[in-house]
C-alpha cells in the first residue's frame, strides 16, 4: 500500500486521539478552528483557535510522535495561551514560549507515560521538559524560569537567548533549557477581533463542558478536576486597562455616532462620552499578606501606563488592611514619581468596606476603583458609590456579589 499523506496521517491522529479514553472528553476543542498542513512551518503552529503543521515535520515523525505534537496544539488552546498570558510575551517573549511548552509537554508526558500513547521522542526531545512544572500554570513557570536564566535586559547583557519571540517564531530558546516544539502566534491571536476572542472563549467553554459530559457518560478522563479549565486564569493587566478605559470615559458632550458598549448588551442604544476629561480613579491594595512589594510595583506600573492612556485627574492609592493604612493621591503631572514615592503600608486583618468609608468620609468621588485581595475577609464587601474591578489572588471561591470580577494567581505578579 503507498504511504499515507502528511494530511491522512494528521487525520488519523486526531481520530486516534478522539478514541483514546484519556483524550476523548478533549473532542469539542478539536473540532474548534482549522487544521491544516502546510509547507511554510518548520514544525507546528497555532493562533490560539487555529492549527497548522509543517508537512516536512510531520513526515519527520512517527505516530506516536505525532499524536504528541497534536495534542499539544490542542492544548494551547485548551489553555487559552496567547490570549491569558499575552502579558508574559509582552514582557520576555523567549520565556513566554518555553514557558507555555513546559506546561504541556509535562503534563501530557505523565497522561501517557504507562501507555505511550503519545511519546516526547525522536524530533521532539528537543522541547521544553521538566518533570517539576506538572501542575504549575505558565506565570509560575515563567517565574521560575526568570530565576534561572534572567529577565529579557539580563539575558541581552550576555548576548543569550534573544532570537526568539518576533513574529511568530519559535526560535532556539536558551541554551540547556530546550526550545519550544511549535511556534506561538501570538500576533495573529491579538488580531481576533473582540467578539472573535469573545466567541472562541464561549466556544471553549462550551466545549469543556461538553466533553465533561461525555467524559462521565463514557467513564473517559480518569480523576481529572475540570474546575480549572471553567474557570481559567485571566490576563488582570488586560482587564484592568479594558475596565478602567470604559469606565472612565469623559462625560461633559456626548456622541450617537459611537454607541456606548455598556448598554449594547441590554438592547439599549446610547451615546458615548467624548470628553478627554476623566476624574479620580482609586487603586486599593490589601495588604493583610496577600499582596507584597513586588506585587504592588507591577500593580503601579500597569496603573502608570493606563493613566497615560486615559489621564484622569487624580489616581489614589489606598493601602488597607482592616483601615486604610496608607493614602496617596498623584495628579497627572505626578505619576512619573507614583512608583519610586509610593510607601505600602499594612498588613492586620481583612476589612474591605474600609476603604469606601474612607473614600467617603474624605470625599473621594472616583469614577472608578481597582481592588487587589485574597478576598478571604473580616467583613462585607462594602458600599461602594462607583464601579469596583475586584482583582482576586489565589482564592476562586471568593466571588463578590456586584462589580467585574478577575481572578488571578499569584504568579502572574
Amino acid at each position: 500500500m503507498p504511504a499515507l499523506t502528511a494530511e491522512q496521517r494528521l487525520q488519523k491522529a486526531v481520530i486516534d486521539i478522539t478514541a483514546n479514553p484519556t483524550y476523548r472528553w478533549m473532542a469539542g476543542i478539536m473540532l474548534l478552528g482549522r487544521r491544516l498542513v502546510v509547507d511554510n512551518v518548520p514544525t507546528a503552529c497555532t493562533n490560539g483557535r487555529d492549527e497548522f503543521y509543517g508537512r516536512a515535520f510531520v513526515d519527520s515523525l512517527n505516530d506516536a510522535e505525532l499524536r504528541f505534537l497534536v495534542i499539544h496544539e490542542i492544548k494551547h488552546k485548551l489553555y487559552r495561551h496567547l490570549v491569558t498570558w499575552k502579558w508574559i510575551w509582552d514582557e520576555d517573549p523567549t520565556l513566554a514560549n518555553m514557558s507555555c511548552d513546559y506546561v504541556i509537554n509535562a503534563e501530557i508526558v505523565d497522561e501517557t507515560k504507562a501507555t505511550k500513547f503519545a511519546t516526547m521522542t525522536g524530533p521532539l526531545t528537543m522541547g521544553c521538559y521538566d518533570a517539576k512544572y506538572l501542575g504549575w500554570d505558565s506565570a509560575r513557570v515563567y517565574r521560575d524560569l526568570q530565576k534561572k536564566h534572567g529577565t529579557r535586559s539580563e539575558r541581552a547583557q550576555k548576548g543569550q537567548g534573544q532570537g526568539q519571540g518576533q513574529g511568530q517564531g519559535n526560535g532556539p530558546g536558551i541554551p540547556g533549557a530546550g526550545s519550544p516544539l511549535d511556534e506561538h502566534d501570538w500576533e495573529g491571536a491579538q488580531n481576533m477581533s473582540a467578539e472573535e476572542k469573545r466567541q472562541l472563549a464561549r466556544d471553549v467553554e462550551d466545549a469543556i463542558r461538553q466533553g465533561i459530559i461525555a467524559a462521565g457518560k463514557t467513564g473517559s478522563g480518569g480523576d481529572r478536576d475540570f474546575s480549572d479549565l471553567l474557570a481559567p486564569q485571566q490576563d488582570w493587566k488586560e482587564a484592568l486597562r479594558e475596565f478602567v478605559t470604559e469606565t472612565c470615559a469623559g462625560h461633559d458632550s456626548t456622541t450617537w455616532r459611537r454607541p456606548n458598549r455598556r448598554f449594547l448588551s441590554a438592547d439599549m442604544y446610547m451615546p458615548s462620552g467624548i470628553s478627554e476629561r476623566v476624574g479620580e480613579i482609586v487603586i486599593a491594595p490589601d495588604m493583610s499578606g496577600s499582596i507584597g512589594a513586588k506585587e504592588v510595583q507591577r500593580i503601579l506600573s500597569e496603573t502608570k501606563a493606563i493613566a497615560e492612556t486615559v489621564r484622569p485627574e487624580v489616581v489614589n492609592i489606598l493601602y488597607w488592611d482592616t483601615a486604610v493604612c496608607q493614602a496617596e493621591r498623584y495628579e497627572t503631572t505626578q505619576l512619573d514619581s507614583m512608583i519610586a514615592t509610593t510607601t505600602p503600608k499594612g498588613g492586620g486583618g481583612t476589612m474591605v468596606e474600609c476603604v469606601p468609608d474612607y473614600m467617603r468620609a474624605h470625599r473621594i468621588k472616583a469614577q472608578c476603583a481597582v481592588v487587589f485581595t485574597d478576598g478571604y475577609l473580616g467583613g462585607t464587601f462594602g458600599q461602594w458609590d462607583c464601579p469596583v474591578l475586584w482583582v482576586i489572588v489565589d482564592n476562586k471561591a471568593c466571588q463578590p456579589p456586584f462589580g467585574k470580577v478577575v481572578h488571578v494567581s499569584s504568579g502572574q505578579f
